[in-house]
């Protein structure tokens, strides 16, 4: 072993140190923030199918499952999404008042802190509850329980400070938000200019060690109403009195609003969303470093702390809302499609309409699928950085997808304002999840594979930690037995990928999951082929990789793929392999291998080093990409599961908020059901050839109680097309009353006459 050590591997340790770039604090501290699941496992090439089967399906607890029937239906049924939206601007006061005092604030801190003590997945169905009736109520409480002060308290605070601020938070005394982002530095943190000085002051009366801070932070939610901010700066400390350093990293602490010094700004409005939100300054605002989350020991080492609480809260509250809003897209859309007619049938009979119908209905299953897996492993104390990353990008991405399909689908009903668009406000929310929580262009491009080729890697992570080892000596032998153990898991996976991708995965390995059999096995074959791929890359490109954004994009969209649909797969074994939903999991399996095969030829057609690009197309795609997606039958059968109430349809749009308020979606649910409950009498009529239910009253073909169930059902369907109007004073203030309509244009008219 020295041998090999000292005469092989020792002047390949030398050239890759030299080789190695230089990795920033920040890009480290990312690094090492969470842990890895699943996707550790789609990177040795060989998932264990058993090991995912095994995971324990998320559930709710009985105390849960209350709360969600009780507290948040009640707060549901206080929502009205146009008042809040257009008129209010803000949830109403006692809105705010109900969510303080049932806690929906402290749903994440343990009930010993007076807490509600909710596991994610709690977390994540009171969040996609909330969604489905209102965004803004939705988004005021998600935060809270997501990256903020209640979060970072629990993980890092000292007993001290856990015992001051997390009773205060859970029972609304005290409105958490928390600023990271400012004008100089978006999603590149460690360019922020926020800064904390290390100095003595005055604080309450008496002098003590603290920080005197400045800063200028931007789109905060919560931040307009907040008492209690989170803050996220770069500690100095020019006197050296805390130690020889003086810069000391991004640190985080808590700033009660009242001090002085702090100024709360006015509101942004994003997107027009009128969730609380807006900018913050802090002008020689002084604190005492036990104000510091975690205290003085934890100067220095906010961004870390950050990554980690992000770790687990980017995959809960925007996946959380994303499945939520492709959920109600089909309970919606599925049921406008049916019972709305153009030429005298349905549009859902329309093949055109049917292609987005199937996949609002897919992306609806895999998100859910998606959610759910990702909230098992959080349940189970985990915290995955890069399957956060992908839940994050793809639930927003496919959620914007969805919902412009449910756009195209209601035509101008959703284009229309007003009390009975039921899609309008969704449509316009798109854009801030794509935004916040890491911009999905950056996640795309540069964290998923980037960060996951290095945490995910069976060895990698290993070969960089002994690359950077400072003592050599240690750091070669370090080195020694990862290299070699990677060589020779390379070349294993190297014959796995040829012989699994020449013999189409037919003998790869996978579960006895009855139809889905082969769809595991298809996997296992893409799994070793972007495990050998991934190897490839990083050997021939080192360090550059990061830099071939495009190429780290593709990879990072497989990687994405092998886990959701490893997701659906795992959704479809825990609800019983549930033949109805069969169409679903086709489709989305279709979908996903089809974007599988195109980015893995892609990247062989842009991979630098052309030799390694040709030797690799010859092991794992000779022919090229060859899946075309779902088959038109099963677009069909798919778009099916939400035009007609089943079983199937409440599996795939389950616990979404109902409220018979006799507005947009209860009106629908109601043309719905008499609309489907009708279609006998409906086809009697049209085999006919008889269009008025009155004739075919007279003429016997359908009886007396027939055919009022059929006005009935025509009326629900008048109600559900109508769209609002408006008064033209109630939108300008330019008119006064509906005379100065008239006379405001006869004005306009005469003035542009004159001139």
């Amino acid at each position: 072993m020295s041998f090999r050590r000292d005469n092989i591997t020792k002047p390949i340790f030398s050239w890759a140190r030299g080789v190695l770039p230089a990795m920033s604090d920040t890009e480290r501290e990312a690094l090492e923030a969470g842990d890895v699941w699943w996707d550790a496992d789609l990177f040795t090439g060989n998932p264990d199918w058993a090991k995912l089967l095994a995971t324990a399906p998320a559930t709710l607890t009985a105390e849960e499952d209350a709360f969600l029937n009780g507290p948040v239906d009640a707060l549901c049924a206080m929502l009205d999404d146009w008042k809040i939206n257009w008129e209010l601007r803000d949830l109403p006061g006692e809105v705010w008042d109900f969510i303080k005092r049932e806690k929906f604030f402290g749903m994440i801190i343990p009930k010993e802190y007076a807490g509600l003590g909710f596991t994610p997945y709690a977390h994540s169905e009171v969040v996609r509850k909330l969604s489905s009736r209102s965004l803004d109520a939705a988004v005021t409480v998600m935060v809270p329980n997501s990256l903020g002060p209640g979060e970072l308290l629990m993980r890092f605070g000292t007993k001290e400070q856990q015992q001051q601020w997390l009773p205060r938070l859970a029972d609304g005394r005290e409105i958490p938000c928390f600023g990271l982002t400012s004008p100089e530095a978006g999603s590149d943190a460690a360019s922020m200019i926020d800064s904390g000085i290390i100095c003595k002051g005055n604080f309450e009366g008496r002098e003590v060690l603290g920080l005197r801070l400045n800063w200028h932070k931007r789109y905060i939610t919560l931040g307009p109403v907040a008492t209690l901010l989170g803050l996220a700066f770069k500690a100095y400390d020019p006197d050296h009195l805390v130690g020889a350093t003086e810069e000391l990293g991004i640190t985080v602490a808590l700033i009660p609003t009242h001090l002085p010094g702090v100024e709360i700004g006015r509101r942004h409005l994003p997107s027009m969303q009128v969730f609380q939100n807006g900018p913050n300054w802090g002008r020689d605002v002084f604190i005492p470093m036990d104000y510091i989350i975690g205290g003085q020991e934890r100067l220095g080492q906010g961004w870390k702390m950050l990554m980690t609480a992000l770790a687990a809260g980017r995959g809960i509250s925007l996946p959380s809302l994303s499945a939520a809003g492709a959920a109600y897209a089909a309970r919606t859309t599925g049921a406008y499609a049916r019972i709305r007619e153009q030429f005298n049938v349905p549009i859902a009979r329309f093949e055109g309409i049917e292609e987005p119908l199937a996949r609002i209905a897919g992306t609806a299953y895999l998100l859910d699928a998606a959610r759910r897996l990702t909230c098992a492993a959080l349940n189970q104390g985990r915290h995955p950085a890069v399957i956060s990353g992908i839940m994050k990008l793809h639930a927003t991405e496919r959620m914007r997808t969805v919902i412009d399909d449910a756009m195209d689908i209601h035509g101008g009903k959703a284009v229309i304002d007003g009390p009975q668009n039921y899609m309008g406000n969704l449509y316009r929310s798109v854009p801030v999840g794509i935004t916040v929580e890491g911009a999905n262009i950056l996640t795309r491009n540069l964290i998923i594979f980037g960060q996951g080729a290095i945490r995910a890697h069976p060895y990698l992570l290993e070969e960089m930690n002994a690359l950077g080892d400072e003592d050599h000596a240690r750091g070669l032998d370090a080195f020694d037995k990862a290299f070699w153990k990677h060589l020779g898991h390379s070349v294993t996976t190297l014959f796995r990928a040829w012989g699994r991708s020449w013999s189409g995965g037919v003998f790869a390995p996978a579960p006895d999951a009855g139809a889905a059999t082969s769809f595991y096995r298809q996997l296992s074959r893409y799994s070793s082929a972007f495990a050998l791929c991934a190897d490839m890359a990083l050997l021939t490109l080192g360090g550059a990789l990061k830099r071939k954004e495009m190429l780290s994009a593709r990879f990072g969209d497989i990687l994405s793929e092998l886990y959701l649909l490893s997701a659906v797969l795992k959704r479809w074994q825990d609800e019983g392999r549930q033949q109805e939903d069969f169409a679903a999991v086709e489709w989305c399996v279709a979908t996903g291998f089809k974007t599988i095969e195109n980015r893995f030829a892609e990247i062989l057609a842009n991979l630098p080093n052309r030799f390694v690009a040709v030797i690799l197309k010859f092991l794992i795609q000779p022919f090229g990409a060859r899946a075309i997606g779902p088959s038109d039958l099963t677009v069909h059968q798919c778009a099916q599961l939400i035009l007609e109430p089943s079983a199937a349809r409440e599996r795939l749009t389950p616990n979404l908020s109902f409220v018979d308020d006799d507005r947009g979606v209860a009106r629908l649910e109601k043309a719905f059901r008499l609309v489907t409950a009708a279609e006998d009498i409906s086809k009697r009529m049209h085999a006919a050839h008889i269009r008025d239910w009155r004739e075919a009253v007279k003429k016997g073909v359908i009886t007396q109680g027939e055919g009022d169930r059929l006005a009935a059902a025509h009326d629900a369907v008048s109600k559900v097309i109508e769209v609002d109007d408006f008064a033209p004073e109630a939108l300008s203030p330019i008119y006064k009353k509906p005379a100065d309509v008239h006379q405001f244009f006869q004005e306009l008219g005469e003035k542009r006459a004159a001139s």
